[in-house]
């Protein structure tokens, strides 16, 4: 990746580009303005990191509040009704989790498809590594150091309305930036009701996976992003250039989250994600809420 990679900072690098190409010409060309659920955070040509909400916030004259507790992914759990899903069919430990993530400290485990592995390892030297965005941790001891969890608010500061959540998640032992996204409440065309929309900024664009809920019998949330076509709930790659904004529609990539209680202060997640049917990576986590400095058991006890 040296600097004969380099095209320009409107460019940026030479394979950052050719994707940012792939989507122009095989995306749709769309208006945010009738497609509010595309819009979203866009990344700079010299890549994301952990500080990309600081950046984002300064150059657009907004305000960055950083929360170590009281502050979820979601305005509020309830936001999510409608469509078929009632929120209070699911555990009140997991609207818990998106009201107040801020208060909880994950740990992660994952598990590649020897399959997909090869293709991970690529991916990660070519982009995620590059960019400080989407590092997916490649073996599981590179989380067992634990990762740190950073839940961003920023808002305009004149009206008070909040422009992104977003969540900043780091492996410590790597220093791999897993992901740095903003999430929120989105409707869509091919939805019935509201759904989980997340951001995460990439250079000249940006990819938004939308996600839309199902409540099991046992209490637990589903959150999958399964779709037939554009409009649906899924993963979309956008780009934003000289010509407007296009968008591509990924149908063969999807995700699906499974999140349920186990035990008192303790929420675990089961995502999955695979591509053309065929699963390539399972990462597994164990969201414990932090108990208050001074409780019982806590900090002092």
């Amino acid at each position: 990746m040296g600097a004969r990679m380099w095209l320009g900072e409107s460019r940026g690098n030479s394979v950052d580009w050719a994707t940012q190409k792939w989507v122009q010409a095989t995306g749709r060309r769309v208006d945010l303005a009738e497609h509010p659920w595309l819009d979203g955070p866009v990344g700079s040509t010299r890549g994301i990191g952990a500080d990309y909400f600081d950046r984002w916030a300064a150059a657009a004259g907004l305000r960055v509040t950083r929360h170590r507790s009281g502050k979820g992914l979601l305005p509020s759990f309830a936001a999510l009704a409608g469509g078929g899903f009632d929120p209070a069919a699911v555990d009140p430990a997991v609207g818990e989790f998106y009201e107040r993530a801020a208060d909880f400290d994950p740990d992660v485990w994952s598990e590649w498809s020897g399959l997909f592995r090869p293709f991970a390892s690529l991916v990660t030297a070519l982009f995620s590594r590059r960019l400080g965005q989407l590092n997916l941790p490649l073996d599981p001891l590179d989380a067992s150091w634990g990762m740190t969890s950073e839940v961003i608010e920023v808002a305009d500061p004149a009206s008070g309305q909040v422009r992104a959540n977003a969540w900043v998640r780091t492996l410590v032992k790597t220093g791999g930036i897993v992901y740095v996204g903003s999430y929120s409440v989105a409707a869509m065309p091919g939805a019935a009701g509201p759904c989980v929309k997340t951001v995460f900024p990439l250079p000249n664009g940006n990819a938004v996976v939308i996600l839309r809920p199902h409540a099991e019998p046992d209490g637990s949330l589903v959150l999958a992003s399964a779709g037939r076509r554009f409009g649906d709930p899924g993963f979309y790659l956008v780009v934003h250039g000289p010509g407007g904004v296009r968008a591509r529609y990924v149908r063969s990539f999807r995700e699906r989250i499974r999140v349920y209680p186990a035990g008192k202060g303790v929420v675990r997640a089961d995502h999955t994600m695979s591509l053309w049917g065929l699963q390539c990576l399972h990462l597994h986590y164990r969201l414990r809420r932090r108990e208050p400095v001074g409780s019982a058991g806590g900090l002092l006890g």
